[in-house]
């Protein structure tokens, strides 16, 4: 009686045993983990368009530029930096409370985001008949900081912090797109994905513009910036 109620309890033991490890991920139910998507996913059927300016120079300055050689001369085109109205000679409120001189940083208007690759460009052709997975995964760690034309003539840092305050984003001088990043895309049959892992950088416009001890405004410079926004990826088909 008792040798009969042992061989019971050790089998349904044995049997608890056997179904917990097939409830909790034993070898024999094991799957690979699932690539981690750190972006959302896009796929776009063309490749992401490159910057228009043929002069954009990459890095920003690291402060303000001297103060111009010449005697002041303000723009003729806007008077207390709007435009349309006359210039405006400084008045005695003015000439009794100094400025502070030194160059300022006006942001106007800003574009879209443009895509700053780091590493090699990635490439995947599915040519069987159905869908298929392509897993990407960047391969070189680098930085991206900003990138300019025109004229600016104050600090990266200092343009950074006008332009966030403009249009109300967060914004970056530089940025780290870092090796390992993963990223998985559907990829239909007979065409190919192609993944570029990189930095996204916010293009804006504005102006440089010295300001006198006395108040009045110098010439405007015009500057187009791209400015790091985030990491991630930009993914596009080709047949």
């Amino acid at each position: 009686m008792n040798s009969a109620r042992i061989s019971r309890n050790v089998l349904a033991l044995t049997c608890l045993t056997v179904l917990a490890g097939l409830t909790t991920g034993g070898t024999a139910v094991a799957q690979e983990p699932s690539p981690t998507v750190t972006d959302t996913t896009v796929v776009e059927t063309a490749p992401p368009p490159e910057p228009e300016e043929s002069d954009l120079i990459e890095g920003a300055p690291t402060g303000e530029a001297p103060a111009p050689t010449t005697s002041p001369a303000p723009d003729p085109t806007v008077g207390d930096g709007e435009i349309g109205l006359p210039t405006s000679k400084p008045s005695a409120t003015l000439e009794a409370r100094p400025c502070e001189p030194g160059y300022r940083y006006t942001p106007t208007s800003k574009s879209k985001d443009f895509h700053k690759g780091v590493g090699a460009e990635q490439a995947n052709y599915n040519g069987t008949s159905r869908t298929a997975k392509s897993t990407f995964t960047s391969e070189v760690t680098g930085k991206v900081g900003i990138a300019y034309s025109g004229e600016l003539k104050v600090g990266a840092s200092v343009a950074v912090a006008e332009i966030e305050g403009k249009f109300g984003i967060n914004l970056s001088v530089e940025l780290t797109a870092r090796l390992g990043n993963t990223i998985a895309v559907d990829t239909p049959p007979k065409r190919t994905t192609h993944a570029r892992y990189g930095i996204y950088r916010l293009k804006s416009y504005g102006y440089s513009q010295y300001l006198y001890a006395n108040c009045t405004k110098g010439v405007k410079k015009n500057v187009t910036i791209y400015t790091p926004r985030r990491t991630g990826w930009v993914l596009w088909e080709t047949k």
